[in-house]
């Protein structure tokens, strides 16, 4: 029945792109209301690391959005050769500051660098993307107080459209652990049935039946026609930059027209969505500690 109500629907409508463009726009000025409201100054510290393009161009597009909506930012740019120490030691003046109440390591970091480690430095409580592991652990056992804001970007894409997530068949394609755990417990406990995939070891069937499909790898245009059901709801998560300087996802829109029911496009889809979920958790956090 679910199938058959996927395809009806899609005979309706095609495709339809959910605007992450127009949704962020209202989160941020609900942020913006919320802050005037409570009269509150919330600041963000960002690290940036390395001369990666796309870095820039996401952290140059947070802050825009943070100053927009009444938060201040104060920014360490640092080049690829400094070492996971020293990032450390930036960190923990900001952990100690009381009018800082996000930290934002803007993720990849360089080759050489110990992740891990530079995540696991910030305190828990000004964690604004949600990825230390005191609050990923807390997430999973469903006590934690901050959701990514990737994750929470997707589901609000989710939410957008007339899929209902209850009951559905969810798949994720990822290639990081970090991204697809707490979408996957995010997903299951809004009553999906999910299977997890490395983009090498999908199942083309359990994918072609799916309700819903996640997509984060980075590999441009790699999900296409025939790969999934008419109806589907599909967010992608993906990045690239391919010739003529143009960023496209890791769904190849133009072979998905006529199929799939809803799609969030790249760009203009889950990018701004996690924006303005980045902008909340801060707020967040400063009206909760």
């Amino acid at each position: 029945m679910l199938y058959a109500n996927r395809l009806f629907r899609a005979i309706l409508r095609h495709m339809k792109k959910i605007d992450g463009r127009a949704l962020s726009a209202k989160i941020r000025e609900d942020i913006k209301e919320l802050i005037k409201n409570t009269n509150i100054s919330p600041k963000l510290a960002v690290l940036l690391v390395g001369g990666d393009p796309a870095s820039h161009l996401y952290v140059s597009l947070k802050e825009k959005a943070a100053a927009e909506v009444g938060i201040q930012t104060t920014e360490k740019k640092l080049p690829a050769s400094v070492t996971t120490e020293e990032l450390i030691s930036i960190i923990e003046p900001w952990n100690n500051d009381p009018e800082i109440n996000g930290i934002l390591v803007q993720l990849p970091l360089p080759q050489g660098i110990d992740e891990d480690a530079v995540i696991a430095a910030m305190d828990p409580k000004k964690d604004a993307d949600g990825f230390h592991p005191e609050n990923i652990k807390a997430l999973l056992e469903g006590r934690g107080h901050i959701i990514p804001p990737v994750h929470e970007g997707i589901l609000r894409l989710i939410g957008a459209t007339d899929t209902v997530i209850n009951g559905a068949h969810a798949v994720i394609i990822a290639n990081s652990e970090i991204f697809s755990k707490p979408l996957n417990y995010l997903l299951q406990k809004a009553g999906a049935t999910v299977k997890v995939f490395m983009p090498q070891e999908i199942d083309r069937e359990t994918l072609a039946h799916a309700d819903i499909i996640v997509i984060a790898i980075g590999q441009a245009d790699f999900l296409k026609r025939g790969m999934i059901s008419p109806g589907a709801c599909v967010i992608d998560v993906g990045t690239n930059k391919i010739p003529e300087n143009r960023i496209v996802g890791d769904v190849d829109e133009k072979t998905l027209e006529e199929v799939t029911g809803w799609l969030s496009p790249v760009p203009g889809g889950v990018g701004p969505m996690t924006i303005a979920a980045l902008l909340k958790n801060v707020v967040n956090l400063a009206l909760k500690f």
